[in-house]
């Protein structure tokens, strides 16, 4: 799909995401200055969108870099305990920061993102048979560990239905005041873009891009740092919101091949158009109310994640 095609869906979608909602508010509301629909309209629908469009392209972004620099093709910060690490600072700071603001949160989740991050490339470089399905077997085990480890701190500390709230990602609850944090994923994004020829090249390899002059552990922690930051940023502000990150690289590679500077605005257009269309489904299918985008993204993350695996196992075959 061309980029001006997807700029048109992006358009309509928004259009109708800006005025779909319980409180029914039009066009000529807003131009008439209808105090109770603006507020509304201001409060909470452009700060929704705001955030879906930034979460959408942050997500895909990382995801992208991740495989990049993992080499493979099913890693991502969904598989690659990322989004686990995150969620696992979030407990630790509510249960010694249980005052603390977003911000003091997002530091706190970052740094156990990171080192979750960096402790998954670690045991991706000790594994000697590298498949390209037992890779993301063993980060989606490694964050099933750390889940584990945060499920029986917040059980043991009644933590438990917070925890809920931070797994579950939910745009629903997003109003002005609360989501401004997601604005540090944008520079994170034209970092990605400005590093993007050297994220390809050290996907090649560290021998490799040592001798064409690359300092590739620079670049490599580079973009687990944007990884980490970007996948922080949409946790604390919407919570976990799974798989964007692993598909979406995969559909726009199948139609434009694996260049990151070429792929990269057209990944993170697809990815804000697919979590984007998701929501709007989950505010249709049961409407006035809605299913949120954790749930939406899951069901239709995991049916196209089987078809990206069964797809591959048939060319393999």
């Amino acid at each position: 799909m061309k980029k001006r095609y997807l700029i048109l869906v992006l358009i309509a979608l928004s259009y109708i995401s800006l005025f779909l909602g319980a409180k029914d508010i039009t066009l000529i509301d807003i131009f008439t200055k209808d105090q109770d629909k603006l507020m509304v309209f201001m409060i909470s629908r452009i700060p929704r969108l705001i955030s879906i469009l930034v979460a959408g392209m942050g997500m895909s972004i990382a995801g992208l870099i991740m495989q990049q620099i993992s080499k493979n093709k099913f890693v991502s910060p969904t598989t690659g305990a990322t989004i686990d690490a995150a969620q696992l600072g979030i407990v630790i700071c509510m249960l010694f920061m249980p005052k603390a603001s977003m911000f003091s949160k997002t530091v706190v989740a970052f740094i156990f993102s990171l080192i979750g991050t960096f402790m998954f490339m670690k045991i991706l470089g000790k594994i000697q048979f590298k498949n390209v399905i037992f890779v993301p077997l063993v980060g989606i085990m490694f964050g099933n560990i750390i889940g584990s480890i945060t499920d029986f701190i917040a059980y043991k500390h009644n933590l438990t239905q917070n925890v809920g709230a931070w797994m579950q990602g939910d745009f629903s609850m997003i109003l002005k005041g609360n989501y401004e944090i997601l604005y540090i994923t944008i520079p994170m994004i034209i970092i990605a873009y400005i590093y993007a020829n050297r994220f390809t090249i050290a996907g090649m390899g560290e021998d490799f891009a040592t001798n064409l002059g690359l300092n590739y552990k620079k670049v490599v922690n580079l973009g687990l740092v944007i990884v980490a930051l970007v996948t922080v940023c949409v946790v604390v502000t919407a919570g976990s919101i799974p798989y964007i990150g692993l598909i979406v690289p995969n559909i726009v590679s199948l139609y434009r091949g694996d260049n990151i500077k070429e792929n990269i605005w057209h990944t993170g257009l697809f990815g804000a158009v697919f979590v984007l269309a998701c929501d709007i489904f989950g505010r249709l299918v049961i409407y006035p109310y809605e299913i949120t985008i954790g749930l939406t993204v899951g069901v239709m993350g995991s049916i196209i994640f089987l078809y990206l695996l069964l797809r591959r196992n048939v060319s393999a075959a």
